[in-house]
């Protein structure tokens, strides 16, 4: 494994800085907020003793928010991509801050105080002069746990479409790429202890009250202060120019590789620029109202969960019902669909092969029989769906004895560990053929269809027509086969989206 990642990282620097810097930005702008603003915080409520309970109980309650929650609500509000994760980022990076600035204050020794007040000094003067100066050493240790805290964090917000290095995390578990997971994984701990180690030496030369000491101080101060600035600037999203489009994935293998197709095929035969946003978490509950408030411009999709998620009905759709879809989409969001790929990735159900020999096991209706016994596992939103776990259950009459809420990318890890014995399956999954697993039948014919196409707001088809050309290229060349053979490639002999996009693409003469 080590020689795995030290071999990708050598091959994939490139990736792997501009990761990093992303990363940097982003924690430095909701640690600098959070110095700031949890700094006056704290000296206010150190000032006014009566708000200190209420405002500490306020930002306690925030802390314990978890995470994704907290990514979650605030979507609706500041979208998806790196203002959010910033935002998160602060909300907790504030307790601590807060927390040791009030604690820092108040327990200054009273004798000091009021030897200071004897003096004359003010209430200004003792603040700056006296109070801070001796809470520093509290102040400082809360802000060494919150910047290794928030670096650490700052890996989860590549799940809403923001930068970093949990880009490589995320992309490697969806892809069965261990190597890029650690890979991702060292570099966040790294990142950590290097700046910890930074604020270490920072925090002793404060504690020294020579003259050169005190020069030093403000030689590392501008010094941070400049490269803090020019991280912030380049972590900053750059303006959207109308000859950038950006692009959203799922966090699937396919989305990914059809999503580089895209950015080949665009910037090859037109004059625009792709920015395309890998793997945002949540699907299509988070790709489409950012679609909708014009923050993606375009992203592959499925009839059938545009029909169930988007249009909210319940029915079983067929593609009888396109038009309808269509219409929907022109009229209520104005969007097209276009570029339809010809494949369908429909879901299915398997069970583990010894389980299926067991209980002789072939159909749906088979399964639920012994549904009472087993365990069944499923990515977070089939539990959601209204063509997921609860009209699937009603539809056959299974009972499982467990369900298990499963990241897309380890499903297959847990099912061939035997931590769950059924699981849904996309009939394009890569590692499909390389599991010792027994697909089953769908006799009731539950599933609806799902043909893959784009999804494009018609503002940009308008503004940019040689897009048409690239949707007519991409039309009817990808068969279920096509699709399950790219994404074994990826996710099991390693290869990366970009070059199977690339190869695909020469073979069908589009290069």
């Amino acid at each position: 494994m080590l020689r795995q990642m030290g071999t990708l990282l050598m091959e994939r620097k490139d990736f792997f800085l501009g990761l990093l810097a992303e990363h940097l930005g982003i924690s430095l702008t909701a640690i600098l907020i959070a110095v700031v603003l949890g700094g006056l915080v704290g000296i206010l409520i150190s000032e006014f003793d009566r708000s200190a309970k209420p405002t500490l109980a306020v930002i306690n309650f925030l802390y314990t928010i978890p995470s994704i929650s907290m990514l979650g609500f605030l979507i609706p509000f500041s979208g998806v991509g790196n203002a959010t994760a910033v935002i998160a980022l602060t909300v907790y990076a504030l307790l601590p801050m807060v927390r040791n600035t009030h604690t820092g204050i108040v327990n200054v020794e009273p004798a000091i105080l009021e030897a200071a007040k004897g003096m004359g000094s003010t209430r200004m003067q003792i603040l700056i002069k006296v109070r801070l100066p001796l809470a520093m050493p509290v102040i400082m240790s809360g802000i060494r746990s919150m910047v290794t805290m928030t670096i650490a964090l700052a890996g989860i917000a590549s799940f809403i479409g923001a930068g970093g290095l949990g880009v490589a995390i995320y992309r490697g578990i969806t892809t069965n790429n261990s190597a890029m997971t650690m890979a991702g994984s060292v570099l966040i701990a790294a990142l950590a202890l290097v700046v910890d180690f930074i604020l270490g030496f920072v925090e002793k030369r404060m504690q020294k009250r020579s003259a050169r000491a005190r020069k030093t101080h403000r030689i590392l101060g501008a010094g941070a202060a400049v490269i803090c600035a020019c991280l912030l600037i380049t972590s900053l999203p750059g303006r959207q120019t109308g000859d950038t489009i950006r692009i959203a994935t799922k966090p699937m293998t396919e989305q990914y590789v059809l999503g580089e197709m895209l950015k080949i095929l665009i910037e090859k035969d037109t004059d625009l620029q792709v920015e395309l946003t890998q793997g945002v978490g949540g699907g299509t509950s988070n790709i489409q109202p950012a679609m909708e408030s014009g923050e993606f411009d375009l992203y592959p999709e499925y009839t059938g969960t545009a029909w169930n998620m988007v249009m909210k009905e319940e029915g079983l759709y067929t593609e009888e019902l396109f038009d309808d879809l269509q219409a929907f989409y022109n009229d209520e969001l104005s969007m097209e669909w276009t570029g339809m790929y010809g494949f369908n990735n429909t879901y299915g159900l398997v069970v583990r092969r010894e389980i299926a020999e067991q209980y002789a096991l072939k159909t749906y209706s088979d399964l639920a029989r012994v549904s009472d016994q087993l365990v069944f596992g499923a990515e977070y939103d089939f539990f959601e769906r209204e063509d997921g776990y609860d009209a699937l259950c009603d539809t056959y009459g299974f009972h499982f004895k467990e369900t298990m809420d499963l990241d897309i990318g380890l499903k297959y890890q847990a099912i061939d560990q035997g931590q769950i014995d059924v699981m849904v399956i996309f009939t394009t999954d890569g590692q499909l053929s390389a599991s010792d697993v027994t697909v089953l039948e769908d006799d009731k014919q539950f599933y609806p269809s799902y043909l893959c196409g784009n999804v494009v707001r018609s503002e940009v088809l308008q503004e940019h027509p040689e897009l048409e050309q690239i949707f007519e290229q991409v039309t009817g060349i990808i068969s279920d086969g096509d699709m399950a053979s790219m994404n074994y490639q990826v996710e099991t002999e390693g290869r990366e989206p970009e070059d199977v996009a690339e190869e695909f693409l020469e073979s069908r003469g589009l290069l």
